[in-house]
């Protein structure tokens, strides 16, 4: 999963930003209303943690960009003891969730957990698709109820393709959401093949069918159904 940082605190912003990769979250940060409102209308992010108070602009403001951008990212304010007026304009407008400094980096790990399993899996526990199981508080995988060993980026993979099932996905939106700013530094996008043919194998190797379907000029569908 995704995750945009907004925060101009930068010694905060570092420590969210390393204990949130540590649990294997994708992050890239912004530490200023222009920089965020750059990102935010460039890519797409599962999460946005949001400061809604910046040096130069509103967070109120870039609250309202998102929900016009993409509807679907979740949003978790992150606001001063004192703000609540901000903070129940923010769930007002489209927030999902706030959570009050100071706070513990792992409370901010539960939040983010729950805000993801309530957008994008209507709150269940596991990720099911067919014979595919995913667990994600302790990322694990079964296929027919055998455990299946997935590296890192093969797992944010079979993630990614669950979670936007039925919908072509292009090889560069692929390589942005597992990769985040990195991938500008990529001189192609064939380590993508590899993943997912890595991925195939291991699922197949399992007795899973082979969901992920290739769009010739188009980029790659993940279904059960039929072209």
């Amino acid at each position: 999963m995704k995750i945009l940082i907004v925060e101009d605190e930068v010694e905060l912003l570092d420590s969210m930003a390393s204990y949130l990769k540590n649990e294997d979250f994708i992050c890239e940060k912004a530490t200023s209303f222009f920089d965020a409102e750059d990102k935010i209308v460039s890519f797409k992010y599962d999460i946005i943690i949001l400061d809604i108070t910046l040096p130069d602009g509103s967070g109120i403001d870039l609250l309202k960009l998102v929900k016009e951008q993409n509807s679907k990212t979740g949003v978790l304010i992150v606001s001063a003891k004192n703000s609540l007026d901000d903070k129940l304009k923010g769930l007002d407008l489209g927030a999902d969730d706030y959570i009050t400094k100071p706070f513990h980096l792992a409370e901010l790990n539960s939040r983010v957990n729950s805000l993801i399993r309530r957008r994008n899996f209507d709150g269940d526990e596991f990720i099911e698709f067919n014979e595919i199981r995913v667990d994600p508080s302790s990322k694990e995988v079964t296929v027919h109820g055998k455990p299946i060993e997935l590296t890192k980026k093969e797992y944010n993979l079979l993630l990614y393709f669950i979670t936007n099932k039925n919908k072509v996905l292009t090889k560069e939106s692929i390589a942005e959401h597992l990769w985040g700013d990195d991938i500008e530094m990529a001189d192609s996008y064939d380590f993508i093949y590899t993943h997912m043919g890595n991925l195939r194998k291991k699922i197949n190797k399992l007795g899973g069918n082979n969901y992920l379907q290739t769009m010739y000029g188009l980029g790659y569908k993940f279904t059960d159904t039929l072209k």
